[in-house]
């Protein structure tokens, strides 16, 4: 497949192929933390997101939730629609915890009342800074409807999401969003949604099962995405 390296970034490469609407995304074994500035290559853990990405990605198209994920093709491959990436990460909280503990003041583990949304510039050299609606209109990131298509997709994808990691017996804490424009103009889903973007705690222990076992250096993180993508094998059988 002829292949052209487009994008190389912290958590994935990607690639041209033969057809200019398809795209490459290559997983890489390398864990960052604080907007890059820790570090380590981590060998397996690439392998476990493209297989945790495409069957969460499967499920949500099932579900009616359009992205951009098309096909597995490899161990640490797969083919995406091509997007143009709308420069905003959206995040969602349905529990407090991190940065949100910290600039409001609440208790660690609050459970929310009702999910709130967050926006984020996508933009490394300037730390990914918090942003709001005005902020987003002023950039020219995204129209009011826009915008609004956005939220309305965030939530779809929660309620999806807390249903897919309810049966894994796992909370959905809180969560990471890219967007991408195809073709047509259309937004839809893109990125990934794996343990390195979401905030999740097993129910019983309530032992994190994500990238916080790297942030806050308590231990390896190969056996804990290991055993989310093994919860979610298990539950499809």
């Amino acid at each position: 497949m002829k292949s052209t390296v487009l994008y190389k970034g912290k958590a994935k490469n990607v690639h041209s192929t033969s057809d200019e609407n398809i795209l490459r995304l290559e997983y890489l074994n390398q864990a960052t933390a604080l907007n890059g500035k820790k570090k380590d290559e981590i060998e397996g853990k690439a392998p476990l997101n493209n297989q945790i990405t495409s069957l969460i990605f499967s499920d949500l198209k099932k579900r009616g939730i359009e992205n951009h994920w098309l096909e597995m093709i490899s161990d640490t491959e797969q083919l995406v629609e091509k997007v143009t990436i709308i420069p905003l990460e959206v995040v969602l909280r349905n529990v407090a915890t991190g940065s949100f503990t910290k600039r409001l003041g609440i208790e660690e583990g609050t459970i929310l009342p009702k999910p709130i949304i967050e926006f984020y510039f996508k933009d490394d050299a300037l730390d990914d800074p918090f942003i709001n609606d005005d902020h987003i209109a002023f950039l020219a990131i995204a129209t009011d409807e826009e915008l609004a298509f956005i939220r309305n997709q965030t939530l779809k994808i929660n309620t999806a999401l807390i249903d897919i990691f309810s049966q894994l017996d796992v909370t959905l804490v809180d969560f990471k969003l890219e967007f991408g424009k195809n073709v047509a103009g259309k937004i839809i889903l893109s990125d990934e949604i794996t343990p390195d973007t979401c905030r999740l705690w097993d129910k019983q222990t309530g032992q994190s099962l994500d990238k916080d076992i790297y942030r806050k250096d308590l231990g390896e993180i190969v056996p804990v995405y290991q055993e989310i993508l093994t919860r979610l094998k298990e539950r499809g059988e």
